[in-house]
């Protein structure tokens, strides 16, 4: 399904983890070639070493022909706090993938407020640039977090009200079909959970574990990119895409990484505002949550978005990380299979 080909698609937050492999995956042209990418975020920096890997330059000190506005993967200096700027992105685009977030739980523990700005003041922003100015959006994806999932944290919570943001859109601005994905911890992804353990094996250890119990929800990234061109291609309007993925015990996962080597672990305690077990489908949703494929669909709550009657719940009870756990084993074949044992070459190519 050609659902790219000749399309503007924004991709707010575009220098982050996500943004990078949706970019990758968007020039491979599986789904149509887009006419524009447009990387939408507010740090020059990262937006420069970008470009420098898509234009093929080896070092931050060679010449960059910018030339801008006339390349496929086009960069854009804005915020989504602040409505001209979202405005004046969102102008010609088809598609829009809003993946600008604060997203570290203890950062937005200690600034709530700066969450807010972002994740749900950002959202609305888009909501009301579309309402506004009548702009031709076609999709909007809003990419949550399993966080956002019976909330504990101000991350989850900012997060939660951004998709319930999201969901009314279809009502506000009938004219663009908003959905949502929502998934856990991203394998590698900038600030989560494996890139420290490399930096600790790097420094000869220990690796801090908060508990010996906890558990997560293991994407790897291509999943999560997948999640969301699912989203895109057969979400209906208010719909939340859901991988069907399974977990890990982090203790395994500091193992596996381990390996032979003769470095120890350390428990430190959960962190401000962490869970002990991520749940990316509650109680309360798995009444009215689907299945479609890899995915679990949680239809929306709001009676003008449903058209007809619910599908039938595939779900009894919440999906969490406690659920379907895989042994060491398993999770060290999945550390394998993305090449994320051998920690010194891939944390150097994170830091790019």
């Amino acid at each position: 399904m050609k659902i790219f080909n000749r399309k503007n698609i924004v991709i707010t937050g575009g220098t982050g983890s996500l943004g990078k492999i949706l970019v990758r995956q968007l020039l491979l042209g599986k789904n149509g070639r887009p006419k524009k990418i447009i990387i939408f975020s507010r740090d020059e920096a990262k937006q420069h070493y970008m470009r420098l890997e898509y234009q093929h330059k080896q070092n931050f000190t060679d010449e960059v022909i910018y030339n801008n506005f006339h390349q496929l993967v086009e960069f854009r200096i804005g915020d989504v706090r602040n409505f001209a700027s979202v405005c004046s992105v969102l102008r010609d685009a088809d598609i829009v993938i809003n993946a600008a977030a604060l997203k570290q739980v203890p950062t937005c523990e200690y600034f709530p407020y700066e969450a807010v700005q972002t994740n749900i003041m950002g959202a609305e922003n888009i909501i009301r640039a579309l309402k506004e100015n009548d702009y031709p959006v076609k999709v909007v994806v809003g990419v949550s977090t399993d966080k956002a999932c019976k909330p504990i944290n101000v991350m989850g919570m900012t997060k939660s009200i951004q998709e319930r943001i999201f969901i009314s859109g279809n009502i506000f601005v009938p004219k663009t079909r908003f959905v949502c994905v929502r998934y856990g911890n991203v394998l590698a992804s900038r600030g989560s959970v494996v890139p420290l353990f490399w930096e600790q094996l790097k420094h000869g250890g220990p690796l801090t574990i908060t508990t010996e119990e906890m558990t997560r929800f293991l994407l790897p990234l291509e999943k999560g990119v997948e999640t969301v061109f699912a989203a895109i291609a057969l979400g209906q309007p208010g719909e939340t895409f859901i991988p069907r993925v399974k977990s890990a015990k982090i203790i395994n996962l500091a193992k596996a990484l381990i390996g032979n080597k003769k470095i120890k672990t350390k428990i430190v305690g959960i962190r401000p505002g962490e869970k002990e077990h991520e749940i990316l489908v509650s109680d309360e949703e798995a009444w009215h949550t689907y299945q479609k494929g890899g995915y679990y669909v949680i239809q929306p709550m709001l009676p003008e978005l449903l058209k007809g009657k619910l599908k039938k719940s595939v779900l009894k009870k919440e999906f969490s990380s406690a659920d379907n756990i895989m042994s060491y084993e398993e999770t060290k074949a999945l550390l394998e299979k993305y090449n994320l044992l051998n920690y010194e070459q891939r944390s150097e190519e994170l830091l790019v």
